[in-house]
């Protein structure tokens, strides 16, 4: 299995998080067109921001997405532009917002780390490790 990893002027690294958004009150208004949009809007952020939209799905009231990013970006740096970015595009392509608000999600995400070696294996690679006379 080779492993992807982001090279950069001073670093090397493989970060990579699950993002969970789920639309305000929880309505279901999302159809295979309207996810499109979201998805589209999520791309271009990324290509601007520098970082990858790997994986992208979602059901009538919530997407998923598989990011990978540089360490130079927060978590919520990112979460905040696509949240804007596809809540402007999904209004501006036609689409209605739950109850007739300006947002298209609810102000929470979920968000979790992906990828590499599961904790016990990495806990006992520290803990391996030679120390010095």
């Amino acid at each position: 299995m080779t492993t992807h990893l982001r090279k950069e002027r001073h670093s090397v690294s493989d970060l990579k998080i699950h993002l969970v958004c789920v639309t305000k009150y929880r309505r279901k208004i999302f159809t295979s067109e309207s996810l499109t949009v979201i998805e589209k809007s999520f791309k271009e952020v990324a290509a601007k921001m520098d970082f990858q939209i790997q994986e992208f799905n979602g059901e009538s009231d919530h997407i998923h997405a598989l990011i990978e990013y540089p360490p130079k970006l927060s978590v919520s740096l990112i979460v905040n532009a696509l949240k804007g970015v596809s809540s402007r595009r999904y209004g501006q392509a036609g689409y209605t917002k739950p109850y007739g608000k300006d947002a298209l999600w609810s102000p929470s995400y979920f968000v979790s780390s992906v990828g590499g070696a599961p904790l016990e294996i990495l806990k006992q690679y520290i803990q391996n490790q030679e120390k010095p006379c």
